[in-house]
């Protein structure tokens, strides 16, 4: 196993969060919040096409404005007839393309295990790609919790927990769900988050298969 870098996984979790921010509506307080300049800053210690897909990202936001992006992200993920790119697990992991499956079901259990609790105020279903990648995020955050504090029996459990999520859910149905993002969105916006969802989510199972 690799020497672990504490300051890239610092940078892991804080990308992780924020990418996992950008699948909410979008409002001005993206910008207000520079969360595209707290990305750029997290993805520069960890990969340098991340780095400029972050720094993309920003200028794409304020170039297309939030009235325009709102509109895309209703037409890509909320409809209300057709949904471009449906953000949940069960739809690409599952063959009859239906929401709360088998899969979301288990990817529900699998938050249990890992300690995980949708906030109140979450009204999606669970295998929505926001609350996934807000599961990774925490697995991320713990992880670095247990290297800095050398706790090796609960590090063992998180990464497998992690692998799960990656092997099983996420990092299954990613790929497909980018790629439908990219095909429908009228927004560099929303083509370059997915693009960089996918890289991330990429890298992060590629990293639990050396681990």
């Amino acid at each position: 196993m690799a020497q672990f870098d504490l300051n890239k996984g610092l940078a892991r979790e804080d990308l992780c969060r924020f990418l996992a921010a950008c699948y909410y509506q979008p409002s001005p307080e993206f910008a207000e919040e520079r969360i595209f300049e707290s990305m750029a800053n997290a993805a520069s210690r960890i990969d340098p096409e991340l780095e400029i897909h972050a720094h993309s990202l920003g200028e794409q936001f304020a170039a297309a404005g939030v009235d325009s992006l709102l509109l895309d992200y209703t037409r890509l993920f909320l409809g209300p007839t057709h949904i471009l790119a449906k953000p949940y697990g069960s739809i690409w992991l599952e063959g009859d393309k239906t929401v709360m499956g088998n899969t979301t079901v288990a990817v529900q259990k699998l938050y249990g295990d890992g300690g995980f609790d949708l906030a109140d105020d979450f009204r999606e279903l669970p295998d929505h790609i926001a609350a996934e990648l807000e599961f990774l995020y925490l697995l991320i955050h713990r992880e670095n919790d247990a290297h800095r504090n050398g706790k090796a029996d609960a590090l063992e459990e998180i990464l497998s927990v992690r692998k799960r999520l990656l092997d099983e859910h996420l990092g299954c149905w990613v790929e497909p769900f980018a790629a439908a993002v990219r095909a429908g969105a009228q927004s560099d916006f929303y083509r370059g988050l997915a693009d960089m969802t996918e890289r991330f989510v990429g890298m992060e199972a590629a990293r639990g298969r050396h681990q």
